[in-house]
């Protein structure tokens, strides 16, 4: 006999109904994914999808509602009343489904989350019967609960006696008076019939499962996402289940044992630095179940590295119940036992720290980034690590490496990085496959708890919504939902590769610090966190009283815990002693290294014009814009020696002959493959459909080079930068400002990581900041990097400032920047209008044969016994210089460039200036105001370098007077002030 469609249709499916065993698995995954085995679930959610479509729902409702057409059609009869009650029924059946999806939409403002009772939440009308026009008469009629999977068949309840915690009494509900919801609840538990076995029930029972779904401890926010796909996926992981987990007692006890490690390191350092700044974690200790929980589930999905970002509360307690840092070593940090280093190093809760765990998918590296105590500044720092992970392993997915970022509620809602992270995240330059966020939200910002004080929306969270990105709101105090909304932010990051967000509502036990008294300005509050017991005893209580465990189990965990603390052993459950060294990079080869050695960066002319002739090259048929064809031609001459090299050429050329070399390139900045001055053009664009190339990119299949233009932020991408430069060695990665004075809005980043990081972490990073930098009369705000604020960071050989002049000075800058074993950042105020000069080119015998000056000297022909007044500068205003004093004649002038001003090159300048033992007169010469540029910050190292040559040499000033702004915002203006310091320069009285 011929099959049916359906049953040709099932014996061709992925999962052939022939095999009863896999079928049942399937129904029983359908209806609770967490009630089938880890592998069995992972193999079902990459089921392919069906006509766009991934959701699917158990077999058996189908069945059933085909069974439900055809005895409805048997027993239809035509008589007008019967059709009438119909009509009516099908009308509330309508609002019904409103219902439903109101409390889909907004269950979670009505969610009990809160563990101190102390929220006011707004009434939300739109989950009221009447508000859809059904009365508590309904109550008892049976409706059809949609798409909803409440009552397709029976629940696994909360097995083994283990009451849910919406079972046990409020904490706080006043005067004994049920609550209309709750009785609702209960009406459900007296006998009702649920109808489970059809996909209808009781409206009390619908409304029921909708307040235990959406209204419990946990509030999901999830439909403000577009993708129905996605909103499926969710749904059917809170709507099977009732938002509420079935734990095996195995389970349990080991959520049980985190919370009595993360309360007993809290207790116990408390007893024994009383007073002493920690940032604790007490009342929000479901953070630490949760996070062991993700690293499991990570590993479980293939996982092998993670970086996790946090500020400083709770951080101690992660660093040693999760990643498993010596206590020892702590408690020699509270004890101020000073490490062997002479570095400035950072606050104990400041510190990072690494470690490989076991999971159940194999070894995981595990790292905690460094951070300051600017909070939401570690993200995108994070972020930045996690892709240069990703890119080493060519994880170009995201599912091998994924980022944890835990935050404060009261920055999560009020630093912009935060939205600036999320609006990287699903950008092709930035994109890592998904961050999982954690907001530990006490509910409080160092004093402020007043929500119309700390922000302007209800709940911390909603920037998140920017993303679409669903977010879990969380009652701390419930620590086995706490662990499924890990779980299902776990699954939902791996499934979609998107960011997920879980509000831990929870509190602080104690003030800001410990040393701050909470009471002064949170009276009713603290009184109520003083009465209320921890979340460690709540659930031990429970876990007793359920029978699960006994009061001695649960007393020998604290027990054994503190034992373990004053024998230092190290706490995290799955440490692995003897890591897999291969999981990290490592940086032993860049530590320790001379950055005054010589270096080799010159490249063979025939290589040269090989990797030339690759660049200038577009694919046939590919129409480029006359103004860029003129570039390329031009730089084919440039190649073959019949035109000097300009900017462009040079730089190109740099990252070029670096991938020869195997060197991977990272360049990323707002409009970087054009270059805002339009000198780079690594990005080409056919003018008749638009797509680009980029030859760099096809230059080697052994290295890569990435160039992207960023998003228009400063803070979030330097940070990102700074994050991939931290953890790739063996990449030069490059942020160009747009101006240089963009920068200015990434400060944060260059204070706190780029110029302090490895005083205070040991962290090194060979980041490389090119900040177009000059005064061509463009006013305040596009003539000045700020030079000054750099200078003044240098100390302890932390950074490099270069101001290169020349095409091959920048070709070989940048070749110095990986070729040499050195890692450390490199700040370049690189040229606007020297660009095109026509004073500032090459030859190509100074690529092959030179090397990166900081220093230069005199380039025409000079008697040093005629020489009697010298000019030290940097950058642009040395051609103005030298064609003014051209102009004039002066041979009297020598003009000297310092191509580098930090590390200040106090020898070779020396070197330079030996010759000329005729001086009479030195002079410091800059466009930059007298307060600004390099004046204040380096006249120092002058005075050493020229009392070395002669002691009664003065240094004199020629430059703008001081000002409070960089320049002047009218042409004229800058032109004379411009003209009047070249003047002094040159001829000026000293």
């Amino acid at each position: 006999m011929e099959k049916t469609l359906l049953q040709r249709q099932r014996s061709n499916s992925h999962l052939s109904a022939g095999n009863a065993y896999v079928e049942a698995l399937y129904e029983t995954y359908l209806d609770d994914p967490n009630g089938v085995a880890e592998e069995w679930r992972r193999y079902f959610d990459r089921l392919p999808l069906v006509d766009g479509i991934a959701a699917d729902v158990p077999h058996s409702t189908v069945v059933r509602h085909f069974q439900r057409l055809g005895r409805n059609r048997l027993r239809a009869r035509p008589e007008r009343a019967s059709t009438e009650v119909a009509s009516a029924h099908e009308r509330k059946q309508i609002r019904v489904l409103e219902l439903i999806g109101a409390y889909r939409s907004s269950g979670y403002r009505k969610a009990r989350l809160d563990p101190l009772d102390m929220r006011q939440s707004a009434p939300v009308p739109e989950l009221d019967l009447g508000y859809h026009h059904l009365t508590e008469a309904d109550l008892d009629t049976v409706f059809h609960a949609g798409s909803a999977q409440f009552f397709e068949r029976p629940r696994r309840g909360s097995a083994r006696g283990h009451p849910s915690h919406e079972e046990r009494p409020r904490r706080g509900s006043a005067r004994g008076h049920p609550s209309h919801e709750e009785s609702l609840q209960r009406g459900s538990a007296r006998g009702h019939p649920s109808h489970e076995e059809s996909g209808q029930a009781t409206l009390r029972d619908i409304v029921a499962a909708l307040e235990r779904t959406y209204c419990s401890s946990l509030g999901p926010e999830y439909m403000h996402i577009t993708d129905a796909t996605e909103r499926l996926w969710v749904r059917q992981r809170l709507e099977s289940i009732r938002s509420e987990p079935d734990y095996s007692p195995d389970t349990r006890l080991a959520v049980l044992d985190r919370l009595s490690a993360a309360e007993g390191l809290e207790k116990y350092l408390h007893a024994r630095y009383p007073g002493t700044k920690r940032f604790g974690l007490e009342g929000a200790e479901s953070l630490i179940p949760m996070l062991h929980e993700a690293l499991q589930r990570l590993g479980a999905h293939g996982c092998v590295e993670t970086v996790i970002g946090m500020a400083h509360r709770g951080r101690l307690n992660v660093l040693v119940n999760i990643l498993g840092k010596d206590p020892g070593d702590l408690f020699d940090e509270f004890e101020g036992v000073l490490p062997d280093s002479d570095h400035s190093d950072d606050v104990k809760y400041h510190q990072g720290f690494s470690s490989n765990v076991t999971t159940p998918g194999g070894e995981m590296h595990v790292a905690l980034a460094f951070n300051p105590s600017h909070l939401e500044i570690v993200g995108p720092v994070v972020t930045g690590s996690v892709r240069a992970r990703q890119d080493r392993r060519r994880d170009y997915g995201g599912d091998k490496v994924v980022p944890i970022l835990i935050h404060g509620d009261a920055a999560f809602a009020g630093q912009g990085v935060v939205m600036e992270t999320f609006q990287m995240s699903q950008t092709r330059g930035f994109h890592v496959g998904g961050t999982i966020h954690v907001i530990v939200n006490n509910q409080i910002g160092f004093t402020t708890h007043r929500r119309d004080d700390a922000r302007s929306t209800e709940h911390c969270s909603e920037v998140a919504k920017m993303v679409q990105a669903p977010i879990l709101h969380v009652n701390g105090d419930h620590p086995e939902i706490c662990l499924f909304a890990m779980q299902l932010a776990v699954d939902y990051r791996m499934q979609f590769k998107k960011d997920v967000v879980i509000d831990l509502v929870c509190y602080r036990r104690r003030g800001h610090n410990e040393a701050e008294e909470p009471m002064k300005t949170q009276p009713l509050m603290y009184q109520a966190i003083r009465r209320h017991p921890t979340t460690r005893t709540l659930y031990a209580d429970a876990l007793v009283a359920a029978g699960a465990v006994t009061q001695e189990e649960t007393d020998a965990l604290i027990a054994l815990y503190r034992y373990a603390l004053d024998t230092r052993d190290r706490m995290a459950l799955s440490l692995v002693h003897e890591p897999d060294s291969s999981l990290f990079v490592d940086w032993t080869p860049y530590i320790g290294q001379d950055e005054n050695a010589p270096v080799d960066t010159r490249v063979s002319l025939a290589m040269l014009r090989e990797l030339a002739g690759k660049l200038n090259v577009v694919p046939e048929g590919f129409v480029l814009h006359r103004q860029v064809q003129r570039l390329l031609e031009d730089r084919r001459r440039m190649a073959a020696g019949a035109m000097l090299a300009n900017w462009g050429f040079a730089e190109t050329l740099a990252y070029a002959t670096l991938l020869a070399d195997g060197f991977d390139v990272r360049l990323t900045g707002q409009d970087v493959g054009v270059g805002t001055f339009s000198h780079r053009h690594a990005s080409l664009y056919n003018q008749k459909d638009g797509k680009r190339v980029v030859p760099l990119n096809k230059l080697t299949e052994d290295a890569t080079f990435d160039i992207y233009d960023s998003l228009l932020s400063e803070e979030a991408v330097l940070a990102f930068e700074y994050g991939y430069g931290a953890t790739s060695p063996r990449t030069l990665v490059v942020w160009e400002a747009q101006f240089g004075d963009f920068a200015n809005g990434a400060q944060v980043v260059i204070d706190q990581f780029v110029v302090s990081g490895e005083a205070k972490w040991t962290r090194l990073c060979g980041l490389v900041l090119l900040l177009p930098h000059g005064y061509e009369g463009q006013g305040p705000e596009h003539s000045s990097a700020r030079l000054e604020r750099y200078l003044q960071l240098c100390a302890e050989h932390n950074v490099q400032v270069c101001l290169p002049t020349t095409p091959a000075q920048v070709f070989h800058m940048l070749r110095r920047q990986v070729i040499r074993p050195v890692r450390k950042p490199l700040i370049a105020l690189t040229p606007k209008s020297l660009l095109r000069h026509k004073l500032a080119a090459s030859t190509l015998e100074e690529f092959t044969d030179g090397a990166f000056h900081t220093v230069l000297g005199e380039v025409d022909e000079r008697d040093p016994d005629g020489v009697d007044r010298l000019v030290l500068c940097s950058g642009k205003v040395y051609y103005d210089l030298l064609e003014s004093r051209r102009e004039a004649g002066l041979d009297n002038i020598a003009l000297v460039r310092l191509e580098q001003l930090y590390p200040f090159p106090e020898a070779q300048l020396a070197a330079i200036i030996a010759p000329y033992r005729s001086l009479r007169h030195v002079v410091w010469c800059q466009e930059e105001p007298m307060n600004q540029g390099a004046w204040y910050s380096s006249q120092h190292h002058m005075h050493r370098v020229l009392a070395g040559h002669d002691p009664k040499l003065a240094l004199a000033y020629a430059g703008r007077e001081a000002f409070a702004a960089p320049a002047s915002g009218y042409a004229a203006r800058h032109v004379e002030r411009q003209r009047r310091l070249v003047h002094d320069a040159l001829q000026g009285a000293p």
